[in-house]
């Protein structure tokens, strides 16, 4: 049989962590640069432990990775999630995951 094209196992697990209206909002602003736990709970105005779990989800999924500097750990967009889509001559406010293109809307407040 030959391989799906589609992937879907591996764009089910994309979806279902995008499935949460947080997650949507994290990986949008995580779009406009690294950001740490404090920051993304301030943004979401949800405390850092439910905040923690959205993050958690969305790096298992392999959309984000962490990076630790000294007390914090800075989040960032996985390499290519973002420049995959670019290079494909999608907008870089849109999500290439393969099996679909996600586009997301400036976020309240962005610089143009």
């Amino acid at each position: 049989m030959p391989k799906d094209p589609l992937e879907p196992r591996r764009c089910a697990i994309l979806l279902s962590a995008l499935a949460a209206p947080e997650r949507l909002k994290i990986v949008r602003f995580l779009a406009e640069g690294s950001h740490n736990v404090t920051e993304i709970a301030e943004m979401l105005n949800t405390p850092p432990v439910n905040v923690s779990h959205h993050l958690n989800v969305l790096r298992v999924s392999g959309l984000i990775r962490g990076t630790k500097k000294g007390r914090f750990v800075w989040y960032t967009l996985k390499p290519g999630v973002l420049e995959e889509a670019v290079e494909a001559g999608i907008p870089k406010d849109s999500l290439n995951l393969g099996c679909c293109k996600l586009e997301l809307p400036m976020s309240p407040g962005a610089k143009c």
